[in-house]
This record gives C-alpha cells, structure tokens and sequence, in this order.
C-alpha cells in the first residue's frame, strides 16, 4: 500500500492507504506502485488516479508539486477537484477563452505558458466533468 494524500491551500483532500496512484507530471504522466523509487516533480494540469479497494477515483489537478518517498505519496496542489466539483460549461467557456487568447499571442514565453495552463486545466475539466 501506499499512503496518499493531496492538499491544497484551502483544505486537505485525500489522506489514505492506495495501491496505485497516477499522476501527470512536467515530465508525462507516472504511474505509482508499493516501494516506488524517491521522486520530487511539478504537477501538470491533468487527470490524477487513484485506485482504492478494487475501486479508481479521478480528480483533476493543476498547479504544484509530487514528492515520492518511503512508500508516501505527497501532492501540494493549487486546485484537486472531483468530478461532482466541476462545472462542465464554465470549464467549456474557460477553454474557448484560453484558445481564443493563444491564438492571438503576442506577449512574453512565461506569459504564455500560463495561458496554456489555464487551457490544459479547462480541458482536464471537461475531460473528466463529461466522463461517465
């Protein structure tokens, strides 16, 4: 087992023994398993997976930083959302707004990586929001 747990400026989300975590990364998305080797990334916008007694939940995560050691799995995230926490139509405006806006970049690189976060969030949200 492996013990989870994800918080974020407002609250702690999760705090609980898991098999398997999967989360996506700066570097791609990593898939996490009992005695996994020590590891401290960023969080990318995205899908986060956990599996809990037989059963897998998602949630959405953006913004942050994974710490892997000693079979613990910390996350420091600045949103984790459920899929009952998501609203599909404000996350369908925030993408269009986050494209509409790349589309006629002229500003700074760092500028527009923090459009394209808001872009991979929305889409990460309407992902998950839109699952069955």
């Amino acid at each position: 087992m492996i013990n989870l747990e994800i918080v974020t400026p407002e609250k702690k989300v999760i705090d609980e023994a898991v098999e398997m975590v999967t989360v996506p990364t700066a570097k791609g998305e990593i898939g996490i398993l009992h005695n996994h080797a020590p590891l401290i990334s960023t969080l990318k916008p995205g899908i986060l997976s956990y599996t809990h007694k037989g059963s897998t939940e998602n949630m959405v995560v953006s913004g942050g930083f994974i710490e892997i050691s000693d079979n613990k799995v910390s996350i420091l995230a600045d949103i984790a959302e459920s899929k009952d926490q998501i609203d599909v139509q404000a996350a369908k405006a925030e993408q269009e707004e986050a494209q509409k806006v790349l589309g006629e970049w002229k500003g700074s690189e760092e500028e527009f990586e923090v459009e394209l976060e808001k872009l991979e969030k929305a889409q990460a949200r309407i992902e998950l929001g839109s699952a069955r």
